[in-house]
């Protein structure tokens, strides 16, 4: 009885091996997922559980990338003013200016006589009947730089400020990037904690589905006793466990794409009120296709990895009697 099956197993052709091999993990994946729908309440409130703390990981994910964003729209905001020696002929400041375009670093460059200073000063300070009464222009002339997109980060723009401070028509320059490099360093804090939240969360959901797996086997103990006096072996008892897993993970990881996806569609207009009010147009970014793709494999990895630690544990466990 038992050499009859092997005999015929032996006669297969290679390629009907292989296609044997997938028809049955094919078969145990349905069926796992037949068992999912037998228990659709606690099958719900698993997948529920693991979508919920899929979510929160991957929300501050999305909050890092719209924070970088951001950020990276700022930049231009890294502009370099150069404050011109005083006596300095026009044409002198014209070849300055010719000289610091050509310069690769620099995107653009503009340039504010002293008329054009003291006039703007007088507009934006509130005192342009006083100033009025001056004898003398007091302002110096300057040319703001906009360094390029590679060096706007404010390592780029203070080793750009250098070089400008150089030219013998500068008198000093000033680089205001200090709040850039608060929030740059509050994207990194944002970082590190997005990785610790997802450690910890990556553990919860590989010990919840290990446990929902656990219960899984003890339910079917008897089952798997019959099974192993029949002389099935342990990879084909184990399989359909471990495809329940990764069947909880997937679905698990779409859950978790859900609620993202609605929690950037609630939080977007109050982005956008906000961002308003300091002249940006930016919409928040949501997990793009490959962003999905990786969340569901790797839900679906913790899945498989709890499934088969549960497995391994608790069926070597369960012995005929």
């Amino acid at each position: 009885m038992d050499k009859q099956p092997q005999l015929v197993r032996s006669k297969l052709p290679f390629t009907g091996r292989i296609v044997m091999f997938f028809i049955r993990h094919i078969q145990h994946a349905m069926g796992s997922m037949g068992e999912l729908w037998r228990n659709p309440l606690s099958s719900l409130m698993t997948m529920a559980v693991l979508g919920v703390s899929l979510s929160l990981p991957a929300a501050l994910q999305v909050l890092v990338k719209n924070a970088e964003t951001i950020t990276q729209s700022w930049n231009s905001a890294a502009e370099i003013s150069l404050f011109i020696d005083e006596g300095r002929s026009e044409r002198s400041i014209q070849s300055l200016i010719t000289r610091i375009g050509a310069y690769p670093e620099v995107s653009a460059v503009n340039y504010i006589n002293r008329d054009q200073a003291l006039e703007e000063f007088q507009r934006l300070s509130g005192f342009g009947e006083a100033i009025a009464y001056l004898d003398d222009n007091p302002l110096p002339a300057v040319v703001t730089v906009t360094p390029d997109i590679k060096h706007a980060s404010p390592n780029g723009a203070r080793a750009l400020l250098k070089k400008l401070e150089l030219e013998p028509e500068v008198s000093f320059g000033r680089l205001d990037i200090e709040w850039l490099e608060r929030l740059q360093a509050v994207v990194r804090l944002l970082e590190r904690t997005v990785l610790a939240i997802a450690l910890l969360l990556v553990l919860a959901v590989v010990l919840v589905i290990g446990n929902t797996i656990r219960l899984a086997i003890m339910n079917r103990r008897t089952e798997i006793e019959v099974m192993k006096l029949v002389g099935a072996t342990e990879s084909f008892i184990q399989r359909p466990f471990l495809y329940t897993g990764i069947w909880f993970g997937v679905i698990g990881g779409i859950l978790a794409w859900i609620i993202i996806n609605l929690l950037v569609w609630y939080l977007d207009g109050a982005l956008a009120d906000l961002l308003g009010l300091y002249g940006s147009t930016l919409t928040m970014q949501s997990l793009t296709l490959t962003e999905l793709g990786q969340l569901v494999l790797l839900a679906s990895f913790l899945g498989w990895l709890g499934s088969y630690l549960s497995v391994r544990q608790h069926l070597r466990a369960i012995e005929p009697t």
